[in-house]
């Protein structure tokens, strides 16, 4: 089997993924808290989901997945909706403090402070796989968190996992509309940053464009 372990970093990230892993769980017939219907069979016995799913000896699938902000606020939406039996409790990491829109906060500071426990989270996953393909990392490069952390991680899993394949889908502000004046700065050093470790980038070029068909709840000005 070939395993993907998907990184969603920041604000953008985690609300991206949580319509991701809705839509892996509708394709593969798994249910909100990972069970799968004893009478489902997917394709007749296939067993694709296992790419993206883990199946524990209870039968049930947990996402091959980590979560990761400097603080609670998005990370809390996931623990308390739909799918919060979906995921592990370890696989949600989060500070108690921001980034404040700054790229040197999320890479050498708060940032520093938090990546070598979700790179143990991530090493957890990878021991559960029988043949790690790649990283699949899903964040926003305008915000502190995602631009700063985002790229951190990147240099570090370039060093444990040097010759595993790392996609990544990138949300770039809007260049008619910023939420923040310091969107480009964050966007350039972190694209700066990336070029060495992100071979392979799907880009999302208007981040008002994903934070406008999320639920009026979700909109959250990025930090």
């Amino acid at each position: 089997m070939r395993e993907c372990i998907s990184i969603h970093i920041g604000q953008a990230g985690i609300q991206v993924g949580n319509a991701c892993w809705e839509l892996y769980c509708l394709e593969h017939g798994i249910q909100a808290d990972g069970q799968m219907p004893g009478d489902k069979t997917i394709g007749g016995g296939d067993d694709a989901f296992n790419t993206f799913f883990s199946e524990t000896g209870a039968g049930k699938h947990v996402p091959r997945a980590v979560f990761v902000d400097l603080e609670p606020t998005v990370i809390d939406e996931v623990r308390t909706g739909t799918y919060r039996q979906l995921f592990h409790p370890e696989q949600l990491i989060s500070g108690k403090e921001d980034a404040a829109n700054n790229f040197a906060r999320g890479h050498y500071t708060i940032g520093k402070e938090i990546v070598d426990l979700c790179l143990d989270r991530i090493r957890k996953l990878a021991d559960n796989c029988t043949g790690l393909q790649g990283f699949l990392v899903f964040n926003a490069v305008g915000g502190g968190t995602g631009s700063g952390l985002g790229s951190l991680l990147l240099e570090r899993l370039s060093v444990d996992y040097g010759k595993k394949s790392k996609l990544g889908f990138t949300v770039y502000p809007s260049p008619q509309v910023s939420t923040s004046v310091v969107e480009p700065y964050n966007s350039v050093l972190s694209t700066h940053q990336d070029q060495a470790h992100h071979p392979v980038r799907g880009l999302v070029p208007d981040w008002l464009q994903v934070r406008n068909q999320l639920p009026a709840s979700q909109r959250r000005p990025r930090r």
